[in-house]
């Protein structure tokens, strides 16, 4: 049985165009668009009718970064895949690409199916994976060649974390050549873990145990310092690279000297860093310790920085690096030592709504919004045109959204598996109505309907944005 869904009357968004058109879905895709009482569109009947006037329609969003049930610290990130992509569709996100894990001295293979197992059956929207390397050998640089075979297209090294994630240059270096010629991408956490880690040494053993002196200790410098570096071996192994969660202004700078240089080198930031601040670090009574993310949060004037990579697109891409720990129980683990406070914060469900915020705030155009949070991650990560855009063929991920909803964000009403909100109390105008997951209604005005197991893996392509 064929099911068609007609959206009526609504401005549609792509990082492209802004057209008021009526959208023709059928069988779970975009079958057409024309313009608002056009001959075409007057001639369409569907079976479900939405309204969408005075709302802008606008693809699904991708949050290519998100760390659900990641084992971090000696505990777990809090939102499970049901949990955490059932919060995704609550903020109009319909694709998350999360990372599988390698243990040291395992197979990716072991890893990647550990992930499969954990994901399979339980998302209410769609999603692909990365691959943490965590053990660069002759043996995973050969399982690389497989995994880009098989839709697993991207690759994540560490700078930091020495004796947990952390590869050296040599390491770095291999699997950069293994990715130049197997199209795969290498994505880099670029901050100087050997140096950090001294510098962490030496706060503990001055007594600066606050939450606060996480950011201090983890210098934009050796952000930057990190990123300089990856851009060059990138550049003797001729591979591209994609720089994670750009914080620091100097970082930025970094990656558009290489961009000037014709370089192939992409950067993201992320919600945290442009809404957030060392301010927030250092909220009293342990409270700061629910902004710890690694990189940290910077001091407010490294937002404009931010802002402006993302209009000159020195920066491609807005993710959340979402890895949630509840305050009690979790980020507690580090009083006293804020060494051991989980890093990472929660933010799948606000991405769309804050960048929205900043279109509002005169940071973004309404189609960059859309190119940053959309399309962008779509081809990064080989998944444009299937997602990212509204277009004939496409799959049908749309958002229904209203832009003059005023809302609060807050712990109390957000759908995270998680007891605080990195933004509670803030006030934002936007947000999303109705979500179509492949043609299905997930949120249908403000309710959820979707289902765990509605979400299916997605295969990717290679890189799709360079050239």
């Amino acid at each position: 049985m064929s099911t068609r869904t007609l959206i009526r009357g609504g401005l549609v968004i792509t990082a492209a165009d802004e057209i008021h058109a009526d959208v023709l879905i059928e069988d779970g895709r975009v079958a057409a668009l024309a313009a608002h009482a056009s001959d075409a569109a007057l001639s369409w009947s569907a079976e479900r009718t939405i309204d969408a006037t005075d709302k802008y329609v606008i693809p699904g969003g991708v949050d290519a970064h998100t760390h659900m049930e990641l084992p971090f610290g000696g505990t777990f990130a809090s939102d499970t895949f049901e949990t955490g992509t059932r919060a995704a569709a609550w903020g109009g996100t319909t694709t998350i690409v999360d990372f599988a894990v390698q243990t040291p001295g395992r197979a990716l293979r072991e890893g990647l199916d550990a992930w499969y197992a954990k994901a399979d059956g339980q998302c209410a929207v769609d999603y692909a994976f990365h691959m943490i390397l965590s053990d660069v050998n002759e043996h995973s640089l050969k399982e690389m060649d497989l995994l880009v075979e098989e839709g697993i297209t991207s690759f994540k090294l560490f700078m930091a974390y020495p004796g947990v994630f952390y590869s050296d240059d040599g390491q770095i270096l291999r699997a950069m050549q293994r990715s130049a010629s197997n199209g795969g991408l290498i994505m880099m956490h670029a901050e100087n873990g050997i140096a950090i880690d001294v510098l962490v040494e030496q706060a503990l053993a001055a007594g600066r145990t606050d939450p606060r002196y996480h950011g201090e200790v983890r210098r934009a410098l050796l952000e930057a310092e990190a990123t300089h570096r990856a851009i060059q071996l990138a550049r003797v192994a001729g591979a591209p690279l994609y720089v994670v969660h750009v914080s620091a202004e100097e970082a930025v700078a970094e990656l558009a000297a290489a961009r000037d240089k014709g370089l192939p080198v992409f950067g993201e930031t992320c919600p945290q860093y442009l809404f957030l601040s060392t301010d927030n670090l250092a909220e009293p009574g342990f409270e700061g310790a629910k902004y710890v993310c690694s990189t940290p949060l910077r001091p407010r004037e490294h937002q404009a920085a931010l802002w402006r990579g993302l209009r000159t697109n020195d920066l491609q891409v807005v993710s959340t690096d979402h890895c949630p720990f509840c305050f009690v129980g979790q980020k507690e683990l580090g009083r006293g030592d804020f060494s051991k406070i989980p890093n990472g914060l929660p933010g799948v469900e606000n991405r769309m709504d804050l960048l929205h915020q900043a279109v509002l705030d005169g940071h973004l155009s309404r189609r960059r919004w859309i190119e940053i949070a959309c399309a962008s991650p779509a081809r990064m990560f080989g998944l444009y045109p299937k997602k990212g855009t509204i277009a004939p063929g496409a799959d049908a991920d749309i958002v229904i959204y209203d832009p003059h909803a005023e809302q609060t964000l807050s712990a109390e009403t957000h759908h995270m598996n998680v007891d605080y909100s990195a933004y509670e109390g803030r006030r934002i105008t936007g947000r999303v109505e109705t979500v179509l997951s492949r043609g299905e209604l997930v949120l249908n005005e403000r309710r959820f309907t979707g289902r765990a197991g509605h979400g299916v893996y997605t295969p990717r392509a290679t890189t799709q944005y360079l050239g």
